[in-house]
């Protein structure tokens, strides 16, 4: 899919700052659980309350149907699929020349690819112990 790889380079990133001992700052529920305190990978879902997971599911299908979109809050279509300016960001996207859009579109798709073998990776390297 189009977010496949951006996701995977979030959970990749993810990883890679809770690993290096970077949290929020903070509790993630009432009853004081730190967000240090919440273990990376699969071990997050025991120590997350089901509530707490229903919320982060129903917060992702909000920015998928709603806010990531390629023609969200009444932008006009993107050029392609996975353009997801909306009309509000650009980094200067409209300067490039054909060529140079689809050299950055090649590498943003191969840097989602090793994003999703990089996870995979993890995940395994997790479960193998």
């Amino acid at each position: 899919g189009r977010t496949d790889g951006g996701i995977c380079m979030l959970a990749v990133l993810g990883q890679i700052t809770t690993k290096a001992g970077i949290f929020l700052p903070g509790t993630i529920d009432y009853a004081g659980t730190k967000f240090s305190d919440v273990p990376t990978g699969f071990g997050a879902f025991s120590t997350i309350s089901t509530a707490g997971i229903a919320q982060i599911v129903a917060f992702i299908g909000f920015l998928e149907l709603v806010v990531m979109k390629d023609s969200a809050n009444g932008a006009a279509p993107g050029e392609f699929p996975g353009d997801f300016r909306n009309g509000a960001l650009d980094f200067g996207w409209d300067t490039f020349s054909e060529e140079e859009k689809a050299f950055k579109r090649g590498v943003e798709l191969n840097n989602g690819r090793a994003a999703q073998m990089g996870i995979l990776a993890l995940m395994v390297h997790e479960e193998l112990g």
